[in-house]
């Protein structure tokens, strides 16, 4: 073989040291995109948390606000409470005023009168004694006479003072008689408007206070709900609600098509049972008791608060009750249950046929709700202007949801019923800390709310 020679490939080194430089240049470049990437997602979740903060801060400046304006408009009304009852008692002192008046002006007439008739006698008397002295002794007539005239001219001034006195009683008479016949006008306005619904504001006595109190078991530590409403509106079912109980539980208020309580009725439940009682009452529908009588005669005064249960509009009850309520300063609910029943009607008249398949049924659920929502709250607010009351809130509930957030549970379709229990426990609270200071109520936190 010839002497040739073989040739030995070398490794680049440079361009290899070059590549490592370009990953670790490329690698640095990527920590720094991503160190940027998580500074500015950093940044992006202060400005949401600020955004929320400055959010929950505006919302409890409004909701102080709505307090300051509900605090105003019950020293406004308290005001006006206040005149009426200062109007009352003096309309009563001027009729008391007037018949003193007037009892004191016959009294005067009569005594004036009988001293001029006793004047009178004395004068006819007076003239026998001067005829008889005269006859008997002519020598003195003349002395007699001037006797006779000096007596006379005295008489006759009593008599003109006896018939100024007369005029001046006759007149106080007149004055006192118009003052009757102003309080008889005052008497027959209170009569017209006696029937005009406007009806009188009747107080209870102490011993009928003790009385109410003792006939529906009135305990101390005890919150005392009271639900009234027109006969078959859903009393005793709601009260069961509020209880934790269903309507078949064996010591469940009764409940039926027709009217079941004719009494006051006391229930407590396996909820909150040591802090609150609930009473049903006899529907306004079921007694012989004038409207403006129902509240006084089912001894409403003592509880501590009123629901008032109502169908499709306010009856003159509902009306009497919840002016009452103002007038005893007791706090008021106005609610109306059976809601999922009414929504269900909503949507067959919607063309709903719960016994078929139907995909718009969510859809037909929601437009049957709002309007049954919408067309509740504007019946309430008319029925609270045509009854000269102030506007308030109508909570409106089904009782199987509600009982269903009593037993922890989650309903779906909830609309008032967990603003109710929250607003009924926190008036019970506000209550209880305004009368005794620390609260009695130890509330459950899952009913809280």
């Amino acid at each position: 073989m010839g002497g040739g020679h073989s040739s030995h490939c070398e490794p680049d080194w440079g361009a290899i040291e070059r590549a490592r430089r370009e990953e670790e240049e490329r690698a640095q470049r990527e920590r720094r995109e991503a160190e940027e990437r998580r500074r500015q997602a950093e940044e992006a979740a202060r400005l949401a948390r600020e955004a929320a903060e400055r959010a929950t801060r505006e919302v409890e400046e409004q909701r102080r606000r709505d307090q300051e304006a509900r605090l105003a408009a019950e020293r406004a009304a308290q005001a006006a409470r206040e005149e009426a009852m200062r109007i009352q008692r003096e309309r009563e002192e001027a009729e008391r005023a007037a018949r003193i008046a007037r009892e004191a002006a016959e009294a005067r007439a009569r005594e004036e009168h009988e001293r001029a008739e006793r004047i009178r006698r004395e004068m006819e008397e007076e003239r026998r004694r001067q005829e008889a002295a005269a006859e008997a002794a002519r020598l003195a007539a003349i002395a007699a006479r001037e006797e006779e005239a000096r007596r006379q001219r005295e008489l006759e001034e009593q008599a003109r003072r006896a018939r100024e006195a007369q005029e001046a009683a006759e007149k106080e008479a007149r004055e006192a008689a118009e003052a009757a016949r102003r309080a008889q006008a005052e008497k027959e306005e209170v009569e017209r408007q006696l029937k005009k619904g406007i009806q009188p504001v009747v107080m209870p006595t102490p011993d009928e206070m003790r009385t109410a109190k003792g006939k529906v078991q009135y305990k101390d530590g005890v919150f005392h709900f009271a639900v009234a409403g027109v006969a078959g509106s859903g009393k005793s079912s709601l009260i069961n609600a509020f209880c934790g109980m269903s309507n078949s539980d064996s010591n469940a208020a009764p409940t039926g098509v027709n009217e079941t309580t004719l009494e006051v009725s006391r229930y407590v439940g396996a909820v909150n049972a040591e802090q609150f009682a609930w009473y049903d009452v006899p529907g306004s529908g079921t007694l012989k008791i004038p409207d403006w009588q129902y509240f006084n005669s089912q001894g409403l005064y003592v509880f501590d608060c009123i629901i008032v249960l109502f169908n499709n509009r306010f009856t003159m009850t509902d009306v009497a009750i919840l002016t009452n309520c103002r007038r005893f300063k007791i706090p008021t609910f106005i609610v109306r249950s059976k809601s999922d029943q009414h929504i269900l009607n909503l949507m067959k008249d919607m063309g709903y046929d719960p016994e078929e398949e139907d995909d718009n049924r969510e859809q037909l659920y929601k437009t049957a709700r709002d309007q049954f929502i919408a067309e509740t709250r504007q019946s309430v607010q008319k029925n609270l202007a045509d009854a000269g009351l102030p506007d308030q809130r109508a909570y409106i509930v089904s009782n199987k949801t509600l009982l269903g957030i009593i037993k922890e549970k989650s309903p779906k379709k909830v609309i008032d019923e967990v603003a109710l229990l929250s607003d009924l426990y926190n008036e019970a609270y506000r209550s209880n800390q305004s009368a005794h200071g620390p609260p009695r109520f130890a509330m459950n936190s899952s009913h809280s709310l």
